[in-house]
């Protein structure tokens, strides 16, 4: 039985879409993390039941990744008094929206304009629902990404950067910038938080144990050891989160989409430049149907 903070609830969405935390209480009302934008409607819909249609108070986000704030723009146009609060990182780029450096454009992905009102300083605390949670910064996954800590039951939501059997993939690492390192201090950071029970940004929530830890340190070791291994798996998690958008597409479409989404030559003239884009994305889809994550099919390749 995982015991959560009172009032705390956690809606798992999938990989399209983040897991959503609402936390109801004294304090407020609040939302961590809205899901990818063609979820919207279906985010707006579980929160006003989880609020039996009372206000939303606060949206935070852990990091501004499409599949985390996606919902942002949904949420705010059906709450309109909202105080949002994101990572101060990326604060200007949302101030002067950019897609570009928030990285939405360069992956292919949607993000709707959101705004925000409150920034989410390491260090601090914020009182959501009946608790107060600890904001620590979390670089790796993404340089700008936080994780919340409640103490008194040690809960933490963790994000991307711890899941029950790894962690997300080092986006800067595919830039060719070093952050393995940082993924190794955020995970030394949460081992010394010591939390009993861990909301993941994707999957089920779990107990933290030192078989947690472990998988998740053996994981970076082999990244670090085999960058180019890493980058493989960065690439083939963004044709699948295209796949799992989509659901189906002519091959031909989809593989277009690819060559025209700059991060994946990005990827490829950093790792992989001893082939060219065209081919280098074959392969990448050639792996993802053989794992049994896809499937190619009368000149289409779909979700599986």
């Amino acid at each position: 039985m995982l015991n959560l903070p009172n009032g705390v609830q956690v809606i798992e969405r999938g990989w399209l879409s983040a897991n959503m935390i609402i936390a109801i209480g004294h304090h407020n009302t609040a939302v961590v993390d809205s899901g990818y934008c063609t979820h919207a409607e279906q985010t707006v819909n579980l929160v006003q039941n989880a609020l039996n249609n009372e206000p939303l108070d606060l949206l935070l986000n852990t990091h501004l990744h499409s599949d985390h704030c996606g919902g942002n723009f949904a949420l705010q146009t059906t709450y309109t008094d909202l105080l949002t609060f994101i990572p101060p990182g990326h604060a200007p780029y949302v101030e002067n929206w950019d897609p570009v450096i928030l990285t939405h454009s360069p992956t292919g992905q949607l993000c709707p304009r959101f705004k925000y009102q409150g920034l989410l300083i390491p260090g601090t605390e914020i009182c959501l629902g009946n608790g107060r949670w600890q904001i620590h910064a979390a670089t790796g996954h993404d340089p700008h990404s936080v994780v919340l800590f409640e103490a008194e039951t040690k809960t933490l939501i963790s994000a991307d950067a711890l899941w029950e059997n790894g962690f997300g993939v080092v986006f800067p690492e595919l830039e060719g910038q070093e952050a393995f390192a940082a993924v190794n201090e955020t995970l030394d950071l949460i081992q010394e938080l010591d939390p009993i029970v861990v909301i993941p940004g994707h999957g089920r929530v779990f107990i933290y144990s030192e078989e947690v830890n472990l998988r998740a340190r053996q994981r970076l070791i082999a990244f670090t050891a085999n960058p180019k291994k890493h980058a493989r798996h960065g690439a083939k998690v963004l044709l699948k989160f295209k796949l799992l958008e989509v659901q189906r597409q002519i091959y031909g479409e989809f593989k277009k989409w690819a060559e025209s989404t700059s991060y994946f030559e990005l990827v490829r003239s950093q790792y992989f430049h001893d082939m060219n884009l065209s081919e280098w994305i074959d392969q990448m889809i050639i792996e993802l149907v053989d794992s049994g994550v896809a499937k190619r099919d009368a000149g289409e390749i779909f979700n599986i």
